[in-house]
């Protein structure tokens, strides 16, 4: 397997760490068989990617094989972000005939993380993605990881996430603290519901207490349940 390099957040906070590991503490309650998870957003630049590559490098720390898929495959930046190197092939490759799966899953120098990056972005790709050979592509990738993230567009400009969504066992929604206005978070979520995804959770990104912690984000966790 091809190993990439590329480059790790550090933590410098331990609110920042302590929010990353109540998510994955809460994911873990929501049941034993939530293996692959849909990370969403309302609008772009939520903070989406970074809880998805943040939440991966949190589950992989915890000795879990963890694949983190970036989705996007109409403005992904998560390359650009990271300082990914030595790619070859992405997803968009695979689903568009191009590539067999053992040429777009990358290793790297994290203990535990894998990656399949979004390759370029296509005209189509909603076409892409309704195809059997991204079901194909999530059903092998269960057989191997513990974990699978998918990193999804924002589900208030595409409806993207609705086909990520069904191939996965659920979906956490990220919100910008103070941005978002109510019915736009209820609209996102009556669309995957409606789509019978379930709705793990939210995801409370870019918080600001500058009373407590100073100037800074972290992460809360707003858990649905089953049946609310």
């Amino acid at each position: 397997m091809k190993i990439i390099e590329m480059q790790f957040p550090k933590f410098d906070n331990i609110q920042m760490t302590e929010g990353l590991n109540q998510l994955k503490i809460n994911l873990a309650f929501c049941g034993k068989n939530i293996n692959v998870i849909t990370v969403t957003s309302t609008v772009p630049d939520e903070g989406k990617s970074s809880v998805s590559f943040n939440l991966a490098c949190t589950l992989a720390d915890s000795g879990k094989k963890v694949l983190l898929v970036d989705c996007d495959l109409r403005n992904s930046n998560m390359v650009s972000r990271y300082h990914i190197t030595n790619i070859g092939k992405g997803l968009s490759h695979y689903l568009s005939g191009q590539a067999d799966i053992d040429e777009i899953v990358y290793g790297t120098k994290k203990k535990h993380f894998y990656m399949l990056p979004s390759g370029p972005f296509v005209l189509d790709p909603t076409t892409l993605l309704e195809s059997e050979d991204f079901t194909n592509l999530i059903r092998e990738m269960r057989k191997v990881f513990h974990y699978i993230i998918l990193d999804a567009p924002p589900l208030g400009v595409v409806m993207d996430p609705v086909i990520i969504g069904q191939n996965s066992d659920g979906a956490v929604v990220v919100i910008e603290q103070g941005v978002i206005k109510r019915k736009l978070i209820q609209n996102v979520v009556k669309q995957l519901k409606r789509a019978d995804i379930r709705v793990l959770g939210a995801v409370l990104n870019k918080v600001n207490d500058k009373d407590k912690y100073g100037n800074y984000g972290y992460y809360g966790y707003y858990g649905y349940g089953n049946k609310k």
